[in-house]
């Protein structure tokens, strides 16, 4: 009998209230394969329904996933030495690293609520390539808060619709996610497709 992770999920949330959607978000920003999206917009809906405290919820929703940033970023960190020996004297992960030094802001805010399903591998390349910490966390910050008002508001506001909310928004990042891949591998055919005639 296979395991319904998302019933599961929300379930838990209904069942044990604030408390356990923070953990449950902790454990989904260390990178477990947990609806959180999914979570933050029922949050919303129960919080209208009134089953969940509209004060203590999203406080410990959004503490339990800020910390779960924090703590990937530190596993990063603590992990780069590894890294950097199994992959940092590549060309792919010199340009990779130079490319998040100037961007690295933009794409943890970004993957913190709309390229969601990318913000794992991001957190462990801001931390084992030695971002600076607080610039991580307040990008983090500003990117989880546009996460709870946006997600959090849309299932408020819609109440008992929030499935299909949430449906439409799933179908909305995936095509985010796909047009985001299509201009990296654009931007990689043009960055690097020009090579210089060999030397004969």
């Amino acid at each position: 009998m296979s395991l319904d992770i998302t019933a599961l999920a929300l379930n838990w949330a209904a069942t044990y209230g604030a408390p356990m959607i923070g953990g449950l978000l902790y454990l989904g920003g260390l990178g477990f394969p947990l609806p959180g999206t999914l979570l933050v917009i029922a949050s919303g809906a129960f919080i209208r329904q009134s089953l969940l405290d509209a004060v203590s919820t999203p406080a410990l929703g959004y503490l339990g996933t800020i910390s779960g940033d924090a703590s990937l970023y530190a596993i990063g960190f603590f992990a780069s030495g590894w890294i950097q020996g199994r992959f940092g004297q590549t060309s792919a992960w010199k340009s990779a690293h130079a490319l998040f030094d100037r961007r690295g802001g933009i794409a943890i805010f970004l993957t913190r609520w709309l390229l969601t399903a990318v913000a794992f591998p991001i957190t462990l390349i801001a931390g084992s390539s030695g971002y600076g910490f607080k610039k991580f966390f307040l990008y983090a910050i500003l990117g989880e808060l546009t996460w709870f008002a946006v997600y959090g508001g849309l299932g408020y506001a819609f109440g008992s619709q929030w499935e299909l909310i949430s449906d439409f928004i799933s179908n909305f990042s995936g095509f985010a996610l796909g047009a985001l891949a299509l201009g990296v591998g654009i931007y990689v055919l043009i960055k690097f497709g020009k090579k210089k005639p060999s030397e004969k």
